[in-house]
């Protein structure tokens, strides 16, 4: 165990978790995977170095053979529909959305069904019909129409709502980035922090699993280091476990 103080206190509290026999369900996102990267090889090289199953969030839009070719033999990797274009439709004075109410929702909802059309045919062994909106933002009014869409699913970032959708929720909960200010990697002792605070929220009671999220073209160092020591202290303990979006999908209640 490692005797870093920062690291100490997941340790800590992943052993609570033992001695109540029981383990923490953690999963991992990684956003805006278009082809093939230097990055990408990186996180599907710490992946797999670890066993994590990793969910890449493809833009539809903008995304081809080449990276289908490159996933093609990778198993731990699944593939989910991250919105169309990740193009910004809102104005100028509000929030950036692309599934907003801006545009037509018949427009969107076709766009929606193209790309898990499109991810669908590229994926065929990775797809997960699972739709991840842009900005984790998506308009209320769109929800109740996603599984006609095709999707199963949906994943934004923060705990579960108990909103009007056609699809469970399966959500990211701790962003690796520092969006707001520095935008490199947040400060290691403020993530391993947040992961304990969504343990301790899960002790008491929340079966929902912790989401991880990450976004690999835009990782500095500093990210990278978090992740690789956060995937060796979980591969240390029985007390935290990776599963992948297709397992989380197995267990979720139909919406509704």
């Amino acid at each position: 165990m490692t005797e870093d103080p920062i690291w100490q206190l997941l340790q800590a509290e992943l052993a609570r978790w033992i001695h109540a026999s029981r383990s923490a369900k953690f999963w991992l996102r990684d956003d805006d995977a278009v082809e093939p990267t230097a990055a990408l090889d990186r996180l599907i090289g710490l992946a797999n170095d670890f066993d994590v199953p990793v969910t890449l969030a493809v833009i539809p839009a903008h995304t081809g053979e080449a990276l289908a070719e490159r996933l093609a033999a990778e198993r731990r990797i699944c593939v989910a529909v991250h919105g169309w274009s990740h193009e910004n439709h809102a104005p100028k004075d509000r929030k950036k959305q692309e599934l907003g109410p801006d545009r037509p929702h018949e427009l969107v909802l076709r766009q929606l069904r193209e790309g898990c059309v499109l991810l669908a045919r590229l994926y065929p062994d990775r797809f997960v019909p699972v739709l991840v909106p842009p900005w984790n933002r998506i308009d209320a009014a769109l929800l109740p129409y996603l599984k006609a869409c095709g999707f199963k699913a949906l994943s934004v970032f923060g705990p579960a709502k108990p909103v009007e959708t056609s699809v469970p929720q399966i959500n990211t909960h701790v962003d690796l980035m520092d969006w707001h200010g520095t935008r490199g990697c947040r400060d290691h002792a403020e993530l391993v922090g947040a992961i304990v605070e969504q343990l301790r929220l899960r002790f008491d009671g929340s079966g929902e699993p912790i989401g991880i999220l990450t976004h690999h073209l835009v990782h500095d160092e500093s990210a990278w280091v978090f992740l690789t020591k956060l995937f060796q202290v979980v591969a240390l303990t029985s007390g935290g476990r990776w599963l992948s979006i297709a397992d989380l999908m197995k267990s979720q209640k139909p919406a509704g």
